[in-house]
C-alpha cells in the first residue's frame, strides 16, 4: 500500500489524474484505490474505486464504497463519515451493509408482478407437461389475456374485481378461452401463496366464490367435443380411404384400427413393434397418462405396417423431410381431400368408443383401457393391476372386421368364448 504525506493530501486533480497502482489514503478511513485494467484496452488504462478501512476483531477490513468517478472525492468522504458513525455507534459497516443487501433482495422477491410469477410458475411445471406446445400455450395466455390488467401489478394486490376483469369480456363470448383462463391465474396465484409472495383466499377460485359472480360455463356455451364420424359409417369410409394411396392415407387408417392417438401413431418407431406377437408398445414419455401402453395388432393393422417397411427405418410413417416423422396436419389434410372437413381424426375414437357401447357386450374398462384412458374410479384402477391384453385384442379384431364392411347395419357383437 502506497500512503502519501499529510503535504501530499490527495485533492480532486490528483484524484482525476493519477494512473499508477495502489492505495491512495485520505484520511478518515478513506483510499483510492488504482488498479490495472483487465480489458488491457490500451495496455496502461486503469480503474480506480474507493475503499473504506477500518479494523474488526484486530483484524484489518477493507469495504468497497463504489466506482471513480461515479463517486466523487466529497461523496467519497461523505460515506466514510457515515461508515465512521457506525463504528461510533457499535454497528460494523460490512455487516450492515450485507444486511441491508439481503433486505432489499426480500423486498424485492415479496413484490414479484404477477407476470414474474406466471414465468416462474411456468418455468417450474413445464419438466412434467406432455406437450411442449402448453408452454407457450400458458404463456401466451396469460401475457395476452391476463397480462394487460395485472401482469404489471404486485402480485398480492390481484384481487376479485381484477380476476374478474380479466374473464368478463370473454365470459359469454369465448367461454372456453375465458375457463383455462380463469384455472391458469389460479394456479399461478396458488404457485405464489405457497412461495410466500401473497397471502389469503385465491380470488381466482371457481367453487364458493366466482361461481357467485359468473354464471356456470355450461349456461352459456356448450362444450365443443371433436367432430366423429357416426359409426355406423365407418365401413364406407375406411373403403374410401383404402382406395387413395399415400403414407398419411395409412396412417389414418392404422391410427383408426389401433383407436390411438395422432401423436403416437406419426412418431410410431419401428422398434416398438412385434409383428410375430401382433403387439405395440408405445412408450411412456408419448403417452398422455405418462405410462407405457400396449396396443394388440388386428390383421388389418399388421397389413398396414407390412406395406409400410422400407419406407423409413426408424419412423413407420416418415415425412418429407429426411429423418423426420409424418406431420401432425397431414391426417387432417386426407379428411380435407376425401371431403370430410365436418370430422377430425381425435374424433375417430369417439367413433371406437361408440361402436363399443352400443354395438358390442364389451365391458366399459376394455374399452377406456383400449383407448389408454385412466379408469376414473380410482380403487378400481388400484385393484385392477393387468391391462386386460387379451380381451382387447379380441375387441380389435372385432373392431377391424367391423370397419371392413361398409354398410353394415348396426347389430350387437357378442363377446367371443372367454372374453369374459
Amino acid at each position: 500500500m502506497q500512503e502519501l504525506s499529510l503535504a501530499e493530501k490527495i485533492a480532486a486533480l490528483f484524484v482525476k489524474h493519477i494512473t499508477r497502482p495502489g492505495k491512495y489514503g485520505d484520511g478518515g478511513n478513506l483510499y483510492l484505490q488504482v488498479r490495472k485494467s483487465t480489458r488491457n484496452i490500451p495496455s496502461d488504462a486503469v480503474t480506480k474505486s474507493w475503499l473504506f478501512r477500518y479494523s474488526r476483531f484486530g483484524k484489518e477490513v477493507w469495504m468497497g464504497l463504489g466506482p471513480y468517478p461515479d463517486i466523487s472525492l466529497s461523496e467519497a468522504r461523505q460515506l466514510a463519515t457515515r461508515e465512521r458513525k457506525k463504528i461510533l455507534q457499535g454497528v460494523d459497516p460490512l455487516t450492515d451493509k450485507r444486511t441491508r443487501k439481503i433486505a432489499a433482495r426480500v423486498a424485492h422477491d415479496n413484490m414479484l408482478t404477477f407476470a414474474e410469477c406466471a414465468e416462474l410458475y411456468v418455468e417450474s411445471q413445464a419438466p412434467g407437461w406432455s406437450n411442449p406446445k402448453h408452454i407457450e400455450q400458458w404463456h401466451s395466455t396469460l401475457k395476452n389475456l391476463a397480462g394487460p390488467t395485472i401482469g404489471h401489478l404486485p402480485v398480492d394486490q390481484v384481487d376479485t374485481a381484477l380476476v374478474t376483469r380479466c374473464l368478463e369480456p370473454l365470459w359469454t363470448t369465448k367461454t372456453e378461452t375465458a375457463s383455462r383462463l380463469r384455472g391458469r391465474i389460479e394456479a399461478v396465484l396458488d404457485w405464489a401463496t405457497v412461495r410466500g409472495y401473497r397471502k389469503g383466499d385465491n380470488p381466482a377460485r371457481w367453487r364458493g366464490h366466482l361461481d357467485k359472480l359468473l354464471p356456470r360455463p355450461s349456461q352459456v356455451a356448450r362444450v365443443r367435443h371433436h367432430p366423429a364420424l357416426p359409426y355406423t359409417e365407418v365401413g364406407a369410409f375406411m373403403q374410401e380411404l383404402r382406395d387413395g394411396a399415400g403414407i398419411a392415407s395409412r396412417a389414418l387408417e392404422f391410427t383408426i384400427l389401433t383407436a390411438a392417438r395422432t401423436n403416437e401413431v406419426i412418431q410410431a418407431n419401428w422398434s416398438e413393434f412385434d409383428l410375430d406377437r401382433r403387439t405395440w408398445v408405445v412408450p411412456a414419455g408419448r403417452m398422455k397418462s405418462k405410462r407405457e401402453h400396449r396396443v394388440p395388432l388386428s390383421d388389418a393393422a399388421v397389413m398396414v405396417l407390412t406395406a409400410a417397411r422400407g419406407h423409413s427405418k426408424r419412423y413407420v410413417f416418415p415425412g418429407h423431410k429426411r429423418g423426420s416423422h409424418l406431420s401432425n396436419m397431414a391426417m387432417m389434410q386426407v379428411l380435407k381431400r376425401l371431403d370430410r372437413t365436418g370430422i377430425t381424426v381425435h374424433g375417430f375414437r369417439s367413433t371406437f368408443r361408440d361402436w363399443c357401447a352400443e354395438s358390442t357386450n364389451y365391458p366399459s374398462d376394455v374399452a377406456e383401457m383400449a383407448l389408454a384412458h385412466t379408469l376414473r374410479d380410482k380403487t378400481e384402477a388400484a385393484y385392477r393391476r393387468g391391462d386386460l391384453f387379451e380381451k382387447r385384442a379380441r375387441l380389435m379384431a372385432d373392431w377391424a372386421n367391423y370397419c371392413s364392411k361398409p354398410s353394415e347395419p348396426a347389430k350387437v357383437v357378442a363377446i367371443r368364448q372367454g372374453a369374459g
